[in-house]
């Protein structure tokens, strides 16, 4: 057994002392400003080569043991996005201790890089998009503090972000002050940093008051010589506004029309049309939603 152990150590030996030409993969690493640039992709860590050398040299670099990478200072980023296998050449032929670059495999090179960059933008709060319950209006102004955001990122992608920033607001319907502490959100998280990540938003959500006039339609394309009559008459009109507004409010504004063009023969119906409402005025609904009407002749 000592005997087979020995021989079998010494034909080791002797076969990595040998020269060899084969394929390997070697460890490449990027040379780069991280303070100016960022990779907006995961970049290559090896590429493929044929070398030659002593087997136990091959040995060593096939499993990367005590390796150093090839370091690629690359001329030309951010706009360059790739590089032929062959320009790899010098970077690699240094690093290769004791072993011999034929050629390398690797046809191309792919990386993507881009500006390092930040950009400050306001941050904003959509009220067209509150949900509220019914009876109840937003009131401004919006405060948000603080009031902006710095995103530090890849330029191209921070540059896609809208101005102003819009925070999401919870879907819960609202029917009283807002005071929360909204969280800001953004793709590209692992890629872009930001300054705020939460900002502090208060508004006011009041209930509405509501009244109720009667009103005077008036008619549109009605064909002559006909006496008319409202079956489920009278019309009225339902209105809301802010309490703040109660003493503005002029209903004597508001303007119903019925329009014979939209009469429906089928059950006698003219659906009413607000063509002009009072200023300041929310909610408003007219009442029967279908007038029924009754034509004679005079």
């Amino acid at each position: 057994m000592y005997c087979f152990l020995t021989a079998a150590t010494f034909w080791l030996l002797n076969a990595l002392n040998k020269n060899y030409t084969t394929v390997i993969t070697y460890p490449i690493t990027f040379v780069y400003d991280p303070q100016k640039l960022v990779p907006v992709k995961p970049l290559p860590e090896e590429v493929t080569i044929n070398v030659t050398g002593k087997g136990w040299k091959l040995l060593r670099k096939s499993v990367f043991f005590q390796v150093r990478p090839a370091e690629l200072t690359i001329r030309g980023l951010p706009n360059l996005k790739r590089l032929p296998g062959y320009a790899l050449r010098p970077a690699i032929s240094n690093v290769l201790d004791g072993l011999a670059l034929n050629f390398v495999v690797t046809d191309t090179l792919s990386f993507d890089f881009d500006r390092l960059s930040s950009r400050k933008v306001p941050l904003t709060v959509d009220s067209t998009k509150l949900s509220l319950d019914a009876g109840y209006a937003f009131v401004g102004p919006i405060v948000i503090r603080p009031d902006s955001v710095t995103f530090r990122g890849p330029e191209q992608m921070i540059n896609q972000f809208p101005n102003p920033y819009p925070l999401n607001l919870p879907g819960r319907s609202l029917k009283a002050p807002f005071a929360e502490d909204l969280t800001l959100t953004h793709d590209f998280t692992n890629l872009v940093t930001a300054d705020v990540r939460e900002a502090d938003v208060k508004f006011k959500v009041v209930a509405l008051e509501k009244q109720e006039v009667t009103v005077q339609p008036v008619l549109q394309n009605f064909p002559p010589g006909l006496l008319l009559r409202l079956v489920n008459g009278p019309v009225k009109l339902q209105y809301a506004f802010l309490p703040r507004h109660r003493d503005q409010i002029q209903p004597e504004l508001f303007q119903v029309v019925l329009d014979y063009q939209k009469f429906n023969i089928l059950d006698s119906t003219i659906v009413p049309t607000v063509v002009q409402r009072a200023p300041m005025t929310k909610q408003i609904a007219v009442t029967p939603g279908r007038v029924k009407i009754s034509l004679t002749a005079q």
